[in-house]
């Protein structure tokens, strides 16, 4: 059986398999599912704690709640995440998303427009501790705004928070889909080093075939990170 694992070998294989089903979900993630254009729902942890069953007009109203705090208490950086999150949540239902295609209104969009305004006044304050809960909802905000730099920008929020391979494997795969291939270089050797000496193979050519598609754009024209005299 495969998940017996009193063979060394049999362990390995199974520690391969789940690497790379985590890289694949990630990847779909970030070059599937994020910056289609559809309609995103917050993270897994999210869905689960923080939704309440309400409809679009409990969604609204969390929102309005939430803008007129922000607005009230313009530094306080706590209630622009708040305002952030409740603008995100509000894109992601109601007459904001089409259901027959998944895609989201132009309602939807000015929200999620609105959402990512909120969160760069929380940027601001926050200095270096700015909320990685929200940016994980940003991270989709922003991907699906085809704004990949700034979706990067969030996710780097979450790896420095979690300093897990799953989150620096995520910032790799978004900073190269935004050619930003130095940061993903980066976040890919930081991956690497956080997983098991025996699945580092494995992990490493996924990051190959990520950076390789990634690279041909850079080298059209896309801007790319200026070499450090390291790199020289």
């Amino acid at each position: 059986m495969l998940f017996d694992l009193r063979g060394s070998g049999r362990r390995r294989t199974v520690k391969i398999v789940y690497v790379t089903l985590a890289f694949l979900m990630g990847g779909g993630l970030v070059l599937f599912g994020i910056g289609g254009g559809g309609a995103l729902s917050g993270g897994l942890v999210d869905a689960i704690t923080e939704s309440d069953g309400g409809g679009n007009g409990i969604d609204r109203v969390r929102n309005e709640e939430q803008k007129a705090a922000a607005r009230a208490n313009p530094k306080d950086a706590e209630l622009w995440a708040a305002a952030a999150r409740a603008r995100f949540n509000l894109a992601n239902s109601g007459d904001n998303v089409n259901t027959s295609t998944g895609e989201f209104t132009e309602s939807g969009v000015n929200e999620l427009r609105s959402a990512v305004r909120a969160w760069e006044e929380h940027l601001k304050l926050a200095g270096n501790k700015p909320d990685p809960r929200v940016a994980s909802l940003m991270v989709q905000a922003y991907s699906a705004l085809s704004q990949p730099e700034k979706a990067a920008a969030a996710q780097e929020v979450i790896a420095l928070d979690r300093e897990s391979v799953g989150a620096y494997t995520q910032l790799a795969l978004l900073a190269y889909q935004a050619n930003q291939l130095r940061k993903g270089d980066l976040a890919r050797d930081k991956a690497l080093e956080l997983t098991e000496p025996d699945m580092r193979e494995t992990l490493k050519g996924q990051f190959e075939q990520a950076r390789a598609q990634a690279a041909p754009q850079a080298a059209d024209g896309a801007p790319t990170p200026t070499p450090t005299p390291e790199e020289k």
